[in-house]
């Protein structure tokens, strides 16, 4: 082998690399003591629960997720006026996902899922939470791929190359974002006492980039149920929207840019402070959002695909690269209308109070035209009862839902990436029983296609088997077959495509089958 290396020019394309995922199912089962300045408890009326990280750290092939599992119960008190009271607290967990290859201190994220939350009565003071958790860890790294686009000083060397397109990472940044926004009571709504329940659901999130910014726009719909302050205590709900802003620092971002923007709350509190006069009417909402930015500028590429030289022989070293290209970027809209039956053995509804929904993306897969996705809908239902006994009920059902993305140009080995939100729900009553429930899910996919680049790394020279070449025949004719060109039988016969092309009086050629070339064999 010789020990002269060429000069080669390098063009720069940075991109995520996925190191590994692991995914975790645990389950929290605790006891948990009412409080003393909490009533008795004679029926759970709805519970929900939402999980905190406060800690993800990488260690030796493994993550370590630390955290807890906040949780709300409204309840019904032993007294036999139908008083309603609330609970909320906490369990704490650790837990270990094993990642093959991971290194200490590397990137990793971790979100997770309640799959099931259940709360049962054990005594009037005493409750059994028991939740099923599914927790989910990646870790990922940015890597700088160089392809080889032409040789520094070609000198006499042919080369040949061809265009590919393929993703360049500009951005990859995460960040929280926090909103703080006062809620004034309208004048028709007495004074709180007690917030007893609360929920915070984002609606019709959009994203774009603008100015150096990823920003999130959408709303926040905020609703409350509380006791008055007035000596009855009476129920009242109160539901309101707010507009939702978060930006985050994405200095990559520009013109002719692609970019994925995702956004998921990470807690929400709802809380009451007093006026200025002193009244309690003012709702405090205080929104934490995770905001994930990507941004990519698709670039083209033209590169070096092979060489030789008439003085020397060239011996490239090839190794696999690889690239990616955008297949598409879509968002698409899955309507589910579904109808809610309250069981016999509860209270009748005589006005709705809230509809929450909960969206989760089961799977998603690769079908002949596009992405399958599946998944399901989470309706929950607050609404006062026709029972004087018992003024608040609920009731949840779930429903799948199914969607295909359209993919133009559908290959077998596509990469997806998706994920959904809730767009829009509403809740009708039909008569006391049944509520029709219509929603409006947001889908949205940006499908990859992977290319594998064989890339010339290095090239040496060695020199010429004189003897060999001798020996061809100097003067060639040849009939072109399907799938001959220029190059290839330019680099076979030891001449140059120019030679050629003067040789046979052409100034360019696309050959065609049964086409006769006379080809002349060049020596240095």
């Amino acid at each position: 082998m010789g020990d002269i290396f060429l000069e080669l020019e390098k063009v720069k394309i940075h991109r995520i690399q996925q190191n590994g995922t692991a995914v975790s199912q645990i389950t929290l089962d605790d006891d948990y003591n009412v409080p003393d300045y909490r009533p008795d408890i004679m029926k759970v009326l709805k519970e929900n629960g939402e999980l905190r990280f406060d800690e993800v750290k990488a260690a030796n092939k493994a993550v370590w997720v630390k955290g807890s599992l906040v949780f709300h119960i409204l309840y019904r008190c032993e007294q036999s006026d139908g008083k309603i009271s609330c609970l909320k607290g906490e369990i704490p967990f650790q837990e270990k996902l094993n990642i093959d290859g991971l290194q200490e201190n590397g990137e990793v994220h971790a979100a997770g899922e309640i799959e099931d939350l259940t709360v049962g009565v054990i005594n009037s003071r005493k409750l059994s939470i028991r939740a099923v958790v599914v927790l989910r860890a990646s870790a990922e790294e940015q890597v700088l791929e160089e392809f080889t686009s032409r040789l520094e000083l070609p000198g006499d060397y042919q080369q040949k190359t061809g265009t590919w397109g393929a993703l360049n990472l500009l951005a990859s940044c995460r960040d929280v974002c926090r909103q703080k926004s006062e809620i004034v009571l309208p004048s028709n709504k007495p004074n709180v006492r007690e917030i007893l329940w609360r929920s915070v659901e984002l609606r019709n999130v959009e994203s774009h980039v603008e100015d150096g910014k990823a920003v999130v726009t959408g709303e926040i719909l905020a609703a409350v149920l509380y006791s008055e302050e007035e000596e009855s205590e009476r129920l009242q709900w109160y539901e309101t929207t707010v507009p939702l802003e978060c930006a985050a620092d994405c200095d990559a971002a520009g013109e002719n840019c692609i970019f994925k923007i995702s956004a998921v709350p990470l807690s929400a509190e709802l809380e009451i402070k007093p006026d200025y006069d002193g009244e309690e009417r003012i709702l405090v909402l205080e929104l934490s959002v995770s905001v994930d930015v990507r941004v990519w500028r698709e670039e083209e590429m033209e590169l070096l695909t092979d060489l030789y030289s008439l003085r020397e022989k060239a011996v490239p070293v090839v190794r696999e690269r690889i690239g990616e290209r955008l297949l598409v970027k879509n968002a698409a809209k899955c309507r589910v209308t579904e109808q809610l039956e309250i069981p016999e053995s509860q209270e009748k509804i005589l006005q709705i109070c809230a509809c929450e929904g909960t969206v989760r993306l089961e799977k998603y897969e690769p079908v002949e035209n596009g992405i399958r996705a599946e998944g399901t809908i989470t309706a929950e239902l607050l609404y006062i009862t026709t029972d004087d006994n018992m003024p608040i009920q609920s009731a949840r059902e779930i429903y799948p839902f199914s969607q295909i993305l359209e993919i133009p140009d559908m290959q077998p080995d596509v990469e997806a990436e998706m994920d959904c939100g809730l767009e829009q729900l509403s809740a009708v009553m039909m008569d006391q029983e049944h509520i029709e429930i219509k929603a409006v899910i947001q889908l949205n996919l940006m499908a990859f296609l992977p290319q594998k680049i064989q890339n010339i790394e290095e090239i040496t020279e060695e020199p010429l088997d004189m003897e060999e070449l001798q020996n061809r025949p100097g003067l060639v004719g040849y009939i072109a077959k399907a799938g001959d060109d220029l190059w290839t039988i330019a680099k076979e016969n030891h001449t140059t495509i120019q030679d050629i092309l003067e040789t046979n009086g052409w100034t360019e050629k696309n050959l065609q089958p049964g086409d006769a070339v006379l080809i002349v064999k060049q020596i240095g």
